[in-house]
């Protein structure tokens, strides 16, 4: 966490506690104020009271739910500050303050320490275009003698093209014999991703955007045969095949949660080294097996998903780390065993 983040984070919880703590007092000092109340017994003795622990007994109930309710308002508050602040400086932890290039791998040319293993939350994703037809495969290219590092989807030109993730724009640019028009987007999860042969972008650099929203519109520009979106992901400039992190057929993740190890994922030095990387291993044993996946949808339970997949409700819950008591979160991926 960054310096700026750190004073963000206190600021926000002094505030919080400080509002609850004034709320509080205040209610209290209410009570203390309340006026006396003399009252006597069956035996004639005089027994005083407070308005306040009249206050007490019958409000306390609601006293209770008030304070409840503006520890959630500012645990909420507090969500939402993190969380733009997040987006303000996208894994900032991990790629420092110093990694705002202008190349689509912002650690050119630099030494990098990269983490043996990182967890990518996967969830938050939307399809950057509305068909799910792919073209052109990650994968080494011999007609051409080089890599290709994203996944091309099929588009007409002028089709909206719109972010996977929440995140931040690093660059916008133009590359002639590449790219064409393209974005580079930094997320939260870690992952940067890239969009590619666009008629024209619509965001600036330093521009906040969250999934879903329109980052440019399709087209055919640099290196392009023809109009259709280059999709990349990258882990700190180091290529993905998006297939592995993505079922574009179906629209969603393939996993809630991708395990990246360093070492799985390589940028070729030679034509060999690129046929390894064009088929790589599966990062971790998180990842080992190949499921098809589902996003819950309403109304839909444990057992009619079973059903419809022909698997018993303990091998779904088995799979996804569920229990049979798990509640259904609508847009959730789950994972169905083959």
């Amino acid at each position: 966490m960054t310096r700026n983040q750190r004073r963000l984070l206190c600021a926000s919880l002094c505030l919080m506690a400080t509002t609850v703590s004034s709320w509080t007092a205040g209610s209290l000092s209410a009570q203390t104020q309340a006026p006396r109340k003399e009252t006597r017994t069956a035996a004639g003795q005089q027994h005083t009271t407070t308005g306040g622990e009249h206050l007490l007994l019958a409000d306390r109930l609601e006293i209770k739910n008030r304070l409840k309710t503006e520890k959630q308002r500012r645990a909420s508050a507090l969500r939402q500050a993190k969380e733009e602040l997040n987006l303000e400086a996208p894994a900032s932890e991990l790629y420092g303050e110093d990694s705002w290039g202008s190349y689509v791998n912002p650690f050119a040319g630099m030494s990098v320490n990269i983490p043996d293993r990182q967890d990518i939350d996967l969830q938050e994703f939307v399809m950057p275009i509305d068909t799910r037809q792919i073209t052109s495969s990650y994968g080494y290219r011999h007609s051409f003698g080089r890599m290709h590092y994203g996944t091309d989807l099929k588009l007409s030109t002028g089709d909206t093209v719109r972010a996977a993730f929440s995140g931040k724009v690093r660059v916008k640019s133009y590359e002639p014999g590449g790219y064409g028009n393209y974005v580079v987007i930094r997320h939260p999860n870690g992952l940067e991703t890239v969009y590619g042969h666009m008629s024209r972008s619509i965001v600036r650099e330093g521009t906040v955007v969250r999934a879903g929203d329109p980052i440019g519109l399709g087209g055919s520009t640099g290196r392009s045969t023809g109009p259709h979106l280059h999709f990349e992901a990258r882990f700190m400039g180091v290529p993905i095949d998006p297939s592995d992190l993505f079922d574009f057929q179906a629209g969603v993740p393939r996993f809630d949660v991708f395990a990246f190890v360093k070492g799985a994922y390589r940028t070729p030095r030679s034509r060999a080294m690129a046929s390894v990387v064009a088929r790589p291993k599966k990062s971790s044993k998180a990842n080992e097996d190949q499921f098809r996946t589902h996003r819950i949808k309403k109304g839909e339970t444990l057992s009619s998903i079973a059903a419809h997949y022909g698997i018993s409700v303990k091998q779904l819950t088995g799979k996804n780390g569920m229990s049979t008591k798990s509640k259904l979160s609508v847009g959730r991926t789950l994972r169905i065993p083959s």
